[in-house]
């Protein structure tokens, strides 16, 4: 068939909500066809090295042996037994795990996994998250959250920020804070005091903003038109008494087009597409590999490939406090990575030398770097194909002409098993999606480039990788 015009695809159509949001928990599993499905909410991805633990246990008695990272930096257990639910909720509870029955598919918070590691010197996120968590945890409103609305904390760097939630808190160099809803570009500027409790409130608006417009909607961008969440957050707050300033532009137009992805585009080419007048996130993910902080000590930045991790796989994550490390924590990325703090050279160097052994991603050159999927089959009923295994075809094709090392300039790929796209990433990426049993279409940004079977899928997908022919290969069927 002759070439076709490019088709925009409208991902963020927001249907009238006719139901309840029946998003998986900890507590209330999701029947998939491996078996039941749990997901744990860990605000700003904190974990103890004993809640880590507890999770590898979970995996191992419970469920597949594995651990999924989410898009918003939760974990995932899969395979899980008809009759484990109570098992489950008894280990979770034990680890710390579960501060609020009632609250745990509300607890979505994610917050930049370097902030206090690499000398950004704003603001601790971390510090934020866990007011705000408790915060939440207080609020009975807030049980009325859908388990999908998302808070983004942003130590001021740009990453999360990127991520498109419906509440953001921008760290600004001042020492204060600039809340936004998804709303619009507009935000209000708060003290780092107020910060957290303006963004629960912010969230709870929202909840009385959403029950008036009738539209049931689960998240802001589901908010009809001319809905008045931004008026009604500054009226909430001012009764609140917390103090604002209105900020007229979002510093950097994070949650609509970022730029910087897994390695930013050459700035020429972004601000050609976007326009002069959008600024650019300053950062993007954290690059694989050590990460050196101001301290002295060393963290390792590692990514799961396809974002799956097993119980071995894990567990080695762990094996830093063999060695006495002064962080005993993880922090769980939404980039389907985990941040080990708090090692000495000779310390992160070897695990970094295992981990890379072991199978994880510790190098931003890796040819699996920036490719994620979903489930796929035989994971989900929904799913067309196995794209799991497609994808990792394509990354580890040994035919000449097969994938080099992924650059810095590459946009990341995202897998997906149907229409539904389920996980996938915010801002540019290369949107692989299955027609078939062996079909799939590939588009970048909402434009169909190719629509391709066989021994061509893994050469169409690293050319539309590529930021500079992306926007020129043809169309073709």
């Amino acid at each position: 068939m002759p070439p076709t015009s490019p088709t925009p695809v409208n991902r963020d159509e927001a249907p009238v909500r006719e139901r309840g949001d029946a998003c998986p928990g900890a507590l209330r599993l999701h029947a998939a066809d491996d078996g039941r499905l749990a997901r744990l909410r860990l605000p700003a991805g904190l974990l103890t090295y004993r809640q880590a633990e507890a999770l590898a246990t979970a995996a191992e008695r419970l469920g597949d042996g594995r651990l999924d990272i989410t898009s918003r930096g939760n974990v995932q257990l899969r395979g899980l037994g008809e009759s484990c639910g109570g098992e489950l909720a008894e280990l979770l509870y034990e680890a710390g795990l579960l501060p609020s029955e009632r609250h745990e598919r509300v607890r979505n918070v994610v917050a930049s996994p370097l902030s206090g590691l690499d000398g950004i010197p704003r603001a601790d996120v971390r510090l934020w998250a866990r007011e705000l968590d408790a915060l939440l945890c207080a609020s009975e409103a807030a049980t009325a959250l859908s388990g999908r609305f998302l808070f983004a904390l942003d130590d001021g760097r740009g990453d999360v920020a990127a991520l498109g939630a419906d509440v953001t808190l921008l760290a600004q160099p001042d020492g204060s804070a600039v809340l936004h809803t998804r709303a619009n570009g507009a935000g209000l500027r708060v003290s780092a005091g107020d910060a957290p409790r303006a963004a629960l409130l912010a969230a709870e608006t929202f909840l009385t903003v959403a029950a008036a417009s009738g539209s049931g909607a689960w998240r802001v961008r589901e908010l009809p038109a001319g809905h008045g969440l931004d008026a009604a957050v500054t009226t909430a707050l001012a009764t609140a008494g917390i103090a604002t300033e209105p900020v007229a532009e979002y510093g950097a137009e994070y949650a609509t087009e970022p730029g910087a992805a897994y390695g930013a585009e050459p700035e020429a080419e972004y601000r050609a597409e976007y326009g002069a007048d959008v600024a650019r996130p300053e950062a993007g993910p954290p690059v694989p590999g050590p990460v050196h902080s101001p301290d002295g000590t060393v963290a390792l930045s590692v990514y799961a490939p396809l974002g799956r991790l097993s119980v071995a796989q894990w567990r080695l994550l762990l094996s830093a406090g063999a060695y006495g490390t002064n962080d005993r924590t993880l922090r769980v990325t939404p980039w389907r990575g985990v941040i080990v703090p708090g090692l000495d050279t000779a310390t992160a160097h070897d695990l970094l030398d295992r981990l890379r052994t072991a199978g994880l991603i510790t190098d931003p050159r890796s040819p699996w770097h920036g490719v994620g999927a979903c489930t796929g089959r035989p994971g989900c009923a929904k799913a067309l194909t196995d794209v799991r295994a497609d994808a990792a075809e394509a990354v580890t094709a040994t035919r000449p002409g097969d994938l080099p090392a992924t650059n810095p300039g590459d946009l990341p790929v995202y897998w997906s098993g149907c229409a539904r796209r389920c996980g996938h990433p915010q801002g540019s990426w290369v949107d692989v999606v299955a027609t078939g049993e062996d079909g799939y279409d590939i588009s970048v940004r909402g434009h169909l480039l190719r629509a391709t079977t066989g021994p061509e899928l893994a050469e169409a997908v690293a050319t539309a990788r590529k930021p500079t022919t992306a926007r020129t290969t043809p169309v073709t069927r």
